[in-house]
């Protein structure tokens, strides 16, 4: 299924218990820097039409597009906390960045440091998130979704 967005909206896939926001890099020769828990900086490349999904299990929109301005316009680094960090516990929010999300319910916070699986509600888990020139491409029909203004 393809659902084409611009560059200046967001797509919002809406579930039971949380909703993943969707929004392009929307800027070539994009550098993301992700903080270990081994005290290095991962430098990731993006190109523009790569994809910033933040999933939020309060369902609250306002905080996806905050998490999304944050990491596209202003170059806020991704920190990774390991798995017993107390942090874990209290996170409602987390992101993916990159060309393919999967969304997965059943992910242990702290041990998925790579940048293509992404925790969601159950109701949005098995969806797979593939970009596209004009917007993403999932891996089977979804039709609980919105397209507003970022």
């Amino acid at each position: 299924m393809n659902i084409d967005f611009k560059n200046d909206e967001i797509l919002f896939l809406e579930g039971e218990t949380g909703i993943v926001g969707i929004v392009k890099v929307a800027h070539e020769n994009k550098m993301l820097f992700i903080a270990t828990q081994n005290n290095e900086e991962i430098v990731q490349f993006l190109e523009k039409d790569d994809i910033i999904a933040v999933s939020n299990f309060k369902k609250d929109k306002r905080a996806i597009r905050s998490q999304a301005y944050l990491t596209r316009e202003e170059d806020s680094p991704i920190v990774i906390l390991n798995k017993n960090h107390p942090s874990t516990k209290r996170l409602s929010q987390v992101l993916s960045v990159g060309e393919k999300v999967n969304l997965n319910c059943n992910i242990i916070p702290g041990t998925h440091p790579e940048q293509d699986v992404l925790c969601s509600c159950d109701s949005l888990s098995g969806i797979s998130i593939c970009k596209t020139s004009t917007g993403v491409k999932l891996n089977k029909e979804y039709e609980n979704y919105t397209i507003e203004e970022f």
